[in-house]
């Protein structure tokens, strides 16, 4: 088997056992199922053993064999090392690609209104930002770097906090329970509450409840109101003034300064657990593309230049 062949055979083996679907192999290849089936079948030729079986009958979800599975994480490897090597050999290049993976929210209210800084300062170094709601495979995915909110720690990757964050309520100036800018406590129990699930799968993450107790209004009900499960999206319903929303302090800066949100409860906030966190794989910081990045974001987040 020519080396080209083995390759493409090896990376259609590994997607397609990534997947337990050619299918679905098929599609992040960018080729048809049948393709991938060939190609696999070629190397279970070529290597004399199987590498798959059915689950069940006519199930079409696939079960690596014990051989297979014992030489995939060898392979997975494999394939990260030429990757990274690949990386370091595109920045001896005239320019250079950047994949950032964040939240949807993080990017619209944290990070699409600085990233033009980022553009002005290495301008040869073009950014692909993968907005999504669910951590992605790095590897999988060839993601460089990332921002992830949580406590810090990720299986195989470098985590180096970026910020902390604090919550409090925040409403429209010009919604109608407000009295000069404040909300009494007799207003809260008649406003239409903002729910952000987002994180609603964490038991840690404080929601309305957790507010209203350490704030001194646990006879108020929690369980009513509007819930989205975007933080951005709750913020911006807040804005359009359908109601006090609970936001994160990060998410906030840039709508409380520019007075589309005010703090009817004044100062007063709830410090978070969780954290942003800029996350890449270790054998990736050597790249001078993901220092820059990795830095920039720092920079940014300093009390200096504002957060």
């Amino acid at each position: 088997m020519a080396t080209p062949t083995y390759l493409n055979a090896l990376r259609a083996f590994e997607a397609a056992a990534r997947h337990q679907s050619f299918s679905a192999a098929a599609a992040e290849l960018h080729v048809t199922s049948a393709a991938v089936g060939q190609q696999v079948r070629t190397l279970e030729a070529w290597l004399g053993v199987a590498l798959f079986n059915r689950a069940s009958s006519g199930s079409a979800r696939l079960v690596l064999t014990d051989v297979a599975r014992k030489a995939l994480p060898d392979i997975r490897e494999g394939f990260e090392r030429l990757s990274i090597g690949l990386a370091r050999l595109k920045e001896g290049s005239l320019s250079t690609g950047l994949t950032v993976t964040v939240s949807p929210a993080f990017a619209a209210k944290w990070l699409l209104p600085r990233i033009e800084r980022f553009q002005l300062a290495y301008p040869q170094t073009d950014v692909l930002l993968d907005t999504n709601l669910r951590p992605v495979d790095f590897i999988a995915e060839g993601m460089d770097i990332g921002v992830r909110y949580g406590a810090g720690r990720w299986p195989g990757l470098t985590a180096i906090k970026l910020m902390d964050e604090e919550m409090y309520p925040v409403c429209a100036p010009s919604y109608p329970l407000l009295k000069a800018g404040r909300l009494s406590g007799k207003r809260l129990a008649e406003a239409t509450l903002i729910h952000d699930l987002s994180m609603a799968g964490d038991p840690a993450y404080p929601t309305w409840r957790t507010w209203l107790d350490v704030s001194g209004y646990g006879d108020i009900q929690a369980e009513h109101g509007l819930r989205i499960n975007n933080s951005a999206a709750v913020l911006q319903a807040a804005i359009d003034g359908q109601g006090l929303a609970l936001g994160r302090s990060v998410m906030l800066r840039e709508d409380l300064a520019a007075g589309r949100l005010i703090r009817p409860f004044g100062e007063a906030s709830h410090p978070l657990v969780f954290a942003y966190y800029i996350v890449y794989r270790p054998e990736m910081e050597g790249l001078a593309k993901i220092q820059a990045f990795r830095d920039w974001l720092l920079e940014q987040a300093s009390p200096s230049v504002g957060g």
